[in-house]
């Protein structure tokens, strides 16, 4: 920490007043296990081409997951599921995908049951940044859920999940 950078504790409270969306982040490591993130970092980059970016904590097991492959899906989660949200968030779960609904795309990506919308993904860039890396992916296809029930996104908004009222 720099004399003049703000302590992590003040970080995190500046920043948990920032509402985002919740994404888990799905692929496949070398051996073809299914792992998946939670995360929050989402955001647009460019529209042509069309990139995202998302950023992943170096001691994530995620991190060297998505190091490796160049494919990967991120699924918006909905408000009605907090605990997919919860089961991916953390370490230590051995089988994160028990219990879970998913299917697998065309393209072999693993997309969860009840997402608001899952976005396809192909690795462009890889940028070391403190303890965390930015990943920009080219966009290559993703679709939406039309059912009412998963409406309305997952919210989380000072370190806790929110949900939108009805408008």
């Amino acid at each position: 920490m720099s004399g003049n950078d703000v302590d992590p504790a003040r970080f995190r409270q500046l920043l948990g007043r920032f509402a985002t969306g919740v994404v888990v982040i799905t692929a496949r490591d070398r051996e073809g296990r299914l792992t998946g993130m939670t995360a929050n970092s989402l955001a647009s980059v460019s529209l042509e081409p069309p990139l995202i970016s998302i950023c992943v904590e170096h001691q994530a097991e995620m991190f060297n997951v998505m190091s490796d492959t160049d494919d990967f899906a991120i699924n918006i989660l909905s408000s009605l599921q907090e605990t997919v949200s919860r089961r991916f968030a953390g370490g230590g779960q051995e089988d994160r995908f028990g219990g879970v609904g998913y299917s697998v795309s065309p393209q072999g990506l693993v997309i969860l049951e009840g997402a608001l919308a899952y976005i396809e993904c192909t690795k462009f860039a890889q940028y070391p940044l403190g303890d965390h890396s930015l990943f920009v992916a080219r966009v290559t296809g993703g679709g939406t859920t039309e059912d009412p029930a998963h409406s309305r996104p997952l919210i989380y908004y000072r370190g806790g999940y929110a949900g939108l009222s009805p408008g």
